[in-house]
């Protein structure tokens, strides 16, 4: 039997999750950004903002409908710190100046993909959800063995993520058209320098392969 990472996506062994789409990256209040006048955000940030606006997110909220309509684990982790001041939060944080203080509204997911009340929500002080959370102890529990990827930063928490939960043995899938980061360029690099650890889809792309498995 080969080995591959081009496997359809089995329902039941399978889990969406959501990196750091959070107020503190992904609204334009969030701490980020908050500081910057207009012009500067528009210099640093206008496209990043406009793709995530006009196309990233909805696709987000597209995959979020499909995988409840179909029963499959949805999981959202975002950056907040287990304490207000930080101080538990990675070295790598602390130099970038990373916190995002424990209960704070950066802290939260967007309410564009507001978690569902039994829907698994884990907050991350380090780049990849696989360092500063139980995840892979949580992904084990519930059976999975494919793990899909969308969410924010392409090349840095996504990157970080998709490494780690190739090295732990699952099967992952990034949604290549549901993840971003501050250019397009970065991104384009970011999908090619990581395609050689998963397997890459659109959004609907993904969705006609679960509605096929689930119809």
């Amino acid at each position: 039997m080969s080995l591959t990472r081009e496997v359809t996506l089995k329902p039941e062994q399978s889990a969406l999750l959501f990196i750091d789409v959070q107020n503190f990256s992904a609204h334009r209040n969030g701490a980020e950004f908050r500081e910057l006048d207009e012009g500067e955000f528009e210099r640093r940030y206008g496209w990043y903002f406009s793709e995530l606006e006009s196309r990233v997110l909805p696709n987000m909220q597209a995959l979020l409908q499909k995988f409840r309509e179909a029963e499959i684990e949805v999981i959202h982790t975002t950056i907040e710190s287990l304490t207000t001041d930080g101080r538990d939060r990675s070295l790598d944080y602390k130099i970038t100046g990373f916190n995002v203080p424990k209960g704070s509204w950066d802290g939260k997911v967007v309410d564009q993909l507001k978690p569902a009340e039994d829907e698994i929500w884990l907050p991350k002080s380090s780049s990849s959800v696989f360092i500063s959370t139980h995840i892979d102890y949580v992904l084990r529990n519930l059976g999975v063995r494919q793990l899909v990827i969308s969410g924010l930063i392409t090349d840095q928490c996504v990157e970080s993520a998709i490494r780690d939960a190739c090295d732990l043995g699952y099967l992952v899938t990034q949604v290549t058209d549901a993840c971003l980061t501050y250019s397009r360029e970065r991104h384009d690099h970011s999908l090619n320098a990581i395609k050689g650890y998963c397997r890459q889809l659109t959004t609907s792309e993904l969705i006609d392969e679960v509605t096929s498995a689930h119809p």
